[in-house]
């Protein structure tokens, strides 16, 4: 799989999949609806997965000395790394932003351990939709994209506006206490995206080996 992760990388992923990455420095700016990261998450996948239909990627992958069901687990590891890597770097900015700017996001959701689960959340449905989608063809990027954009762009609404309601300000919060109260959230997220990416690898494989190229 390591091979397969540096052949996506240097083979498949389509340029803009590596500005996306870099997306997560949005978190400086002021009264910003933080959740947009993830939506540029969601669309250098899809990006990438479009540029390699039209490359042949596919096919390409398949002939190379790998189960067919490998090529499944390349793509969405290629997904999670560039997902990952993206939250990563916006940690800096993150601490930067909770250390050096005021506290309070007027636009939504604050930079803060619940962004982070429901960031990861997101992301989990986003790959869970986008991938099972895709290999039923490997070739209808487009629609699984559509597909996919649905509980993505629910859940990033959903953020956004939870914090503007009573009772709710603890997640709009980077206070030790209201951390804290975070946690649970963060732990959630992570379980989904662990379970979401591992449940899209094994129906994206059986889908796939249903196609014939």
């Amino acid at each position: 799989m390591y091979n397969l992760l540096r052949k996506e990388l240097r083979l498949a992923a389509h340029p803009s999949l590596y500005v996306f990455m870099a997306m997560g420095a949005l978190v400086l700016i002021p009264a910003y609806p933080y959740g947009m990261v993830f939506f540029f998450g969601g669309l250098g996948v899809f990006q990438t997965v479009m540029f390699g239909r039209e490359t042949r990627d596919v096919f390409y992958t398949a002939l190379l000395p790998v189960r067919k069901g490998d090529g499944v687990r390349g793509k969405i590891l290629l997904a999670v790394f560039s997902q990952l890597t993206q939250l990563a770097l916006s940690l800096p900015f993150a601490l930067l932003r909770t250390f050096y700017m005021v506290e309070g996001n007027p636009a939504g959701i604050e930079v803060n351990a619940a962004y982070y689960g429901f960031g990861l959340t997101l992301y989990g449905l986003f790959n869970l939709v986008f991938f099972t989608r895709f290999y039923r063809t490997a070739y209808q990027a487009g629609v699984s994209f559509l597909l996919a954009l649905i509980p993505l762009a629910l859940g990033i609404v959903a953020m956004e506006a939870a914090v503007h309601f009573p009772g709710m300000g603890w997640l709009d919060s980077v206070a030790g206490p209201d951390l804290v109260r975070q946690i649970p959230i963060l732990v959630l997220g992570i379980l989904v995206y662990i379970a979401s990416n591992l449940l899209a690898c094994r129906l994206g494989e059986r889908n796939f080996s249903r196609v014939d190229l």
